[in-house]
């Protein structure tokens, strides 16, 4: 089979079983709410007998043996089930009719009781266990027909069903005992017998049910569990959900009940004339979440009041509402208009299907219809298709249908994943004709673990691996024969892929140093050619040591941790240097670091690395590994690994086992290191201080006055003289007037007389009076009027008008060319009024003026040109000096 496309679905995550936190939290998210009162009641009532619940869970996993081994004495004859316990404590046995015990386990009548009970309760136990209600069909189990390995297999399932119960107590919900009863009865059914394990499960009711006699209330916890278990065999066989499409030869996708037990619950709404008022707006909500994918009510106070009248006095059906919020203006505006068409489709499917495209004949279908006739022939097109009705009918609000509701398929399970984000709507690209586009296309010609696409190097061959690792969408396939991208550590030449015959050669000076337990700093005949250099070799033994727990442990351990015996043997030379480093990789705590606390996976990578000093080259290699640890253990991957010819022709029996290969990625990684830096040959210069700070740091303190007389160099008396006018108020008309000939006298340069111009400012003198306009419009409209353009616009050229602009309404001279360029494009294109607009309006003015302050002269400091040019410009008489003040230069970078 050809591969050509993947349906670039994201790596599955485990499956999080439902508890009543998870379902309450959940339940009113979907519904963009808070939880109510009644969802934060149970939720109250569940975290108070939170302690109870790990009391009693604690309780039955303690004593799960007992309980496990009295309902197996239920169904097997013939012998002892307890043989056949994964890990059988050391109980006290009860002799069953005076029989001795050896005697009592090969007939199959010894069972475990309690100590503290005695022998009554030995007694009470044997006969209870014959009682109880015994279903049609039942017969006892014989042990030697069934076999040793199905009576392994029957335990285990028992104590599964056990530990199911516990789990259920501790969440609080028993949607996990639903899911896994169901999929494990099928596998009862075919290879034991539903009635006998009936039986079992009423035999550790029983038994569990006996821990708690004087707790009532935790006896019928534990009983309403163990119904639940009960109740699920009992039940008929749940057909799959077979998803319904609009034609024959798109059915068949089933779903097996136990998948759609396991989601998380979905509450779908339905408008019925019978609801009540409060009722019928929680289903008005439902529907602007699934068609606008947020409640528009609630986020924005929108609503379509019309719409919502109509449905709730039933006028229209819920289907016609759905298909009028469709065809709706804000439906156009955040869906369509912002899309393309191909785009607009997929989220249509969602909208009003509740699922993605299945296929590309499909979305060709739909993309003509809205090519041809809009969105409300698509719209019209996806209500009053069969499948709208098969599913929604006429009263029940669209819900989406995702995994666990039916059944997908896999070519666009990625992309419907995505389509159900609430990231869906900022996402421009279409994404399922691009990927059905890709199915015509062979997969690029590239490597599978190119791109950063590594999962062993992130989690060291983790079945998930990080969320920040972001694949292709499309990636190649990794298969079995896939091997891994290794760098040498060392010369490329020696790459033992390449040129095996150079594997036992050491790396030299571009790889890590070697250890060799050895006096001879040459080895083999130099006439002949034979002569290997160890030049980088170690010769103190206690050096080599040193390696190898550096090596193997990764670190140096406790002085209590070393394996005091085993590095004398090899000091007097009774081992070698290989059976040192498998006795420390044999050792406790290499087991306890490597072993015990990681899953199978990632221990073989560690240990591969430490004793072959390389990575796995991948799934092939793993396999072999996984089948010797499944048969031989621990230690016998341990042996498997120093006795494989790659270590005897790479390391032998005199050297350290050392770091030879790397991935891509970490090598990537450990050369971002800090330390790491000097080996990427970057040079770091040492930081310089520029002259001009060593100029301005003062050689030895000042004074106060001396302080004081440096700042105030240069400054003239009028930068203290100067005066703010600003109107607080205009009840005070003495402030009002003083007000108006300060601004007179600035953008002016004079105080302006009423026999002078007449009428022409009485307007604004009136408006400002009257508060109508602010201090900031006053100046506005002074420097538009035609007086201002007759003494400063017409008779100067345009950088000369700008000198004067800035003089007048901000205070300042320019500060460079590029501002007296910018305001030159604005006077050229637009004219003198929006040029003063500009000014006045500028963030400049706001911060330093406002609204209500008439402008001054500024003494800014910088730039430093920007203060002597201030001075000139404001020293000089205007009409009578008409140069520029801010000369041409050439400009620098920014400008």
């Amino acid at each position: 089979m050809t591969v050509k496309a993947s349906g670039g679905s994201p790596v599955v995550q485990p499956q999080l079983f439902r508890t009543v936190g998870v379902e309450t939290i959940a339940q009113a998210e979907q519904q963009d709410r808070f939880p109510s009162r009644a969802e934060l009641q149970q939720l109250e009532t569940y975290l108070a007998s939170g302690q109870q619940r790990l009391d009693v869970a604690t309780v039955l996993t303690n004593n799960s043996e007992l309980i496990v081994s009295r309902a197996a004495n239920r169904i097997f004859v013939g012998g002892s089930p307890m043989a056949y316990l994964e890990k059988p404590p050391a109980p006290v046995m009860a002799e069953a009719n005076g029989m001795d015990t050896k005697e009592a386990m090969k007939l199959g009548t010894a069972f475990y009781v309690e100590s503290q009970g005695g022998f009554f309760e030995g007694i009470q136990n044997v006969f209870s266990s014959a009682g109880g209600d015994i279903p049609v069909g039942f017969q006892p189990i014989n042990i030697s027909r069934y076999g040793a390995s199905n009576m392994q297999k029957s335990l285990r399932d028992l104590s599964w069903f056990l530990r199911y119960i516990t789990y259920a107590m501790v969440a609080g919900d028993p949607n996990i005992l639903t899911v896994n009863v169901r999929g494990l009865r099928e596998i009862i059914e075919k290879a034991c017998s539903t009635a006998a394990t009936v039986v079992a499960l009423k035999a550790m009711k029983r038994t569990a049910v006996g821990y708690f006699r004087a707790e009532p209330t935790v006896q019928e916890m534990v009983e309403s569990y163990f119904n639940v278990v009960l109740n699920e065999f009992n039940a008929p066989t749940p057909s799959n959900k077979l998803r319904q499409r609009s034609s024959g030869d798109l059915q068949g996708l089933e779903l097996p009940q136990i998948y759609y037990a396991a989601t998380v619950g979905r509450s779908r709404y339905a408008m019925k004339p019978g609801l009540s008022e409060l009722e019928k707006k929680d289903v008005l909500r439902a529907a602007y979440r699934q068609v606008f994918e947020r409640d528009i009510v609630k986020g924005y106070s929108l609503g379509i009041s019309d719409l919502e009248s109509k449905v709730k006095n039933n006028e229209i059906s819920m289907k016609e509402f759905i298909r009028r919020l469709g065809k709706s203006p804000l439906y156009r505006q955040q869906f369509v208009d912002r899309f393309v068409n191909s785009r607009v489709v997929e989220l249509a499917f969602r909208h009003f299907l509740g699922r993605g495209i299945s296929a590309r004949e499909e979305f060709s279908q739909y993309f003509s219809i809205i090519s041809a006739g809009g969105i409300n022939r698509l719209v019209d097109a996806l209500v009053n298709s069969r499948e709208y009705g098969d599913y929604f009918g006429e009263e029940t609000v669209p819900y989406l249908r995702g995994l666990g509701i039916e059944a997908q398929e896999c070519r666009n399970w990625g992309a419907q994943i995505d389509l159900f984000n609430y990231s869906a709507p900022f996402r421009k690209v279409p994404q399922f004709v691009t990927l059905f586009a890709g199915y015509d296309r062979p997969l690029p010609d590239r490597h599978a673990y190119g791109v950063g696409n590594d999962p062993l190097e992130i989690q060291f061959g983790a079945i998930f691996p990080k969320d920040t690792v972001s694949p292709k969408a499309a990636p190649a396939p990794i298969g079995k024969d896939v091997r891994r991208m290794l760098i040498r550590n060392g010369a490329g030449i020696s790459n033992q892929v390449s040129n095996p015959q150079a594997r036992a050669e050491v790396p030299g000076s571009l790889g890590p140093k070697v250890f060799k337990l050895t006096q001879t700093p040459r080895v083999g005949n130099k006439k002949a050619g034979t002569q290997s250099s160890v030049r980088f070799s170690e010769v103190s033994t206690q050096a080599v040591i040193r390696a190898a727990y550096l090596q193997v442990f990764g670190r140096m351990v406790y002085e209590g941790q070393r394996l005091k015996l085993a590095e004398i043997k090899l000091e007097n030379g009774e081992i070698s240097l290989r059976e040192f480093i498998r006795q420390l990789a044999r050792s406790d705590v290499f087991r306890n670091l490597y072993w015990t606390k990681l899953y199978v996976c990632k221990s073989v990578e560690y240990i591969h690395r430490r004793l072959l000093g390389r990575p796995t080259y991948g799934r092939q290699e793993l396999n072999t590994y996984y089948d010797i640890c499944a048969k031989k253990g621990f230690y016998g991957l341990i042996d498997a690994l120093i006795e494989s010819p790659e270590y005897n022709e790479v390391f032998g029996e005199d050297t350290v086992p050392y770091e030879r290969y790397l991935t891509p990625q970490g090598l990537a990684l450990r050369g971002l290191r800090p330390g790491a830096i000097g080996d990427l040959g970057v040079t770091v210069t040492p930081a310089e201080t520029p002259r001009f700070v060593e100029l301005g740091t003062p050689a030895n303190l000042r004074t106060a006055p001396d302080i004081d007389f440096r700042v105030n160099q240069g400054v003239s008396k009028e930068r203290q003289q100067t005066k703010v006018f600003k109107l607080t108020n205009t009840v005070d008309k003495v402030a009002l007037a003083q007000v108006i000939r300060a601004a007179y006298r600035q953008i002016f340069e004079r105080d302006i007389e009423p026999y002078l111009v007449g009428n022409e400012f009485s307007v604004l003198e009136s408006r400002l009076g009257n508060g109508e306009i602010t201090v900031r419009e006053f100046v506005i409209g002074l420097g538009q009027s035609e007086l201002y353009l007759r003494e400063f616009y017409t008779p100067y050229p345009n950088t000369k008008v700008i000198e004067l602009g800035t003089k007048h309404f901000l205070g300042r001279a320019p500060q460079n060319q590029g501002e007296i360029r910018r305001y030159n494009q604005i006077l050229a294109s637009q004219g003198i009024k929006a040029f003063i607009e500009a000014l006045v309006g500028s963030p400049e003015y706001t911060e330093v003026f406002g609204e209500d302050v008439v402008p001054y002269r500024r003494y800014p400091t910088l730039p430093a040109a920007n203060f002597p040019n201030t001075e000139r410009l404001y020293n000089r008489l205007t009409k009578q000096d008409d140069s520029l003040v801010v000369p041409s230069f050439t400009p620098g970078a920014g400008f």
